[in-house]
C-alpha cells in the first residue's frame, strides 16, 4: 500500500493504518530501536509507542515520507528509553560509540552556557552533508543518525572496514572545519 493511502487511513482513524504500517514498516522501526537499545522488549516497546504516536500526530500532521516520520518517531522514543536507562552508566552500545565519534565535533563547552541554537546547527549539519558525494552522505547518516555498526556501514557501502572508519573519520574532520567556519565553536 502506496503511503498517502496510509496516511489517508490515519486521517480515517481507521485502525487498519496501524497493522499496515506495522506490516510495511514494523522491521525498518525495529532495527532502529535496536540500533540503540538493544535490547528487544524496550525496542518492542518503542515501535508500538511509535504506532500510537503516529495514530495521535497524524490529524494535524499529514508527513510526505512516512518512513521518515516514523523514524525520526522510534528514533527519538528509543534515545529517550536510552538515556532514561543510562543516566549514570555508558554502555558500549552503537547509540553510545556513534556520540563519542561525533564529539569531537561538537564543543567541550556546557550547550546551555554557549546558547547553541540546535535548529542552527542541524541546519549547518544539513548544509554540510549536501556537499558530500552519496556514499559518504549514506554512510554518514547510516552511522550517525540510524546508529548502524561500522561493520555494516561498511557492507552497505561496499567498503572495507578500515575505509569506513577512514571514511567517517575524513567526514567527521570536515564536519568539524564546516561548522567552524560556520560560526560554531568545536
Amino acid at each position: 500500500m502506496e503511503d498517502k493511502a496510509i496516511v489517508a487511513l490515519y486521517w480515517q482513524r481507521n485502525q487498519e493504518a496501524i497493522r499496515v504500517t506495522q506490516g510495511k514498516y514494523g522491521a525498518y522501526l525495529s532495527k532502529i530501536a535496536w540500533q540503540i537499545l538493544y535490547d528487544r522488549e524496550e525496542g518492542e516497546e518503542c515501535v508500538n509507542d511509535t504506532y500510537l504516536k503516529a495514530w495521535n500526530s497524524m490529524p494535524i500532521q499529514r508527513p510526505t515520507v512516512l518512513s521518515t516520520y516514523l523514524g525520526k518517531i522510534v528514533r527519538g522514543c528509543a534515545i529517550d528509553r536510552f538515556r532514561h536507562r543510562h543516566r549514570q552508566k555508558r554502555q558500549a552500545s552503537e547509540y553510545a560509540l556513534s556520540l563519542e565519534e561525533l564529539a569531537e565535533c561538537l564543543s567541550d563547552g556546557d550547550a546551555t552556557q554557549e546558547a547553541v541554537d540546535l535548529h542552527l546547527l542541524g541546519e549547518a549539519i544539513d548544509t554540510y552533508l549536501r556537499t558530500l558525494p552519496p556514499p559518504a552522505r549514506r554512510a554518514f547518516v547510516a552511522r550517525y543518525y540510524y546508529m548502524d555498526p561500522i561493520r555494516a556501514v561498511a557492507v552497505d557501502q561496499g567498503l572495507g572496514l578500515s575505509q569506513a572508519k577512514s571514511l567517517l573519520h575524513r567526514t567527521r574532520l570536515g564536519l568539524r572545519e564546516h561548522l567552524r567556519r560556520e560560526g560554531f565553536s568545536v
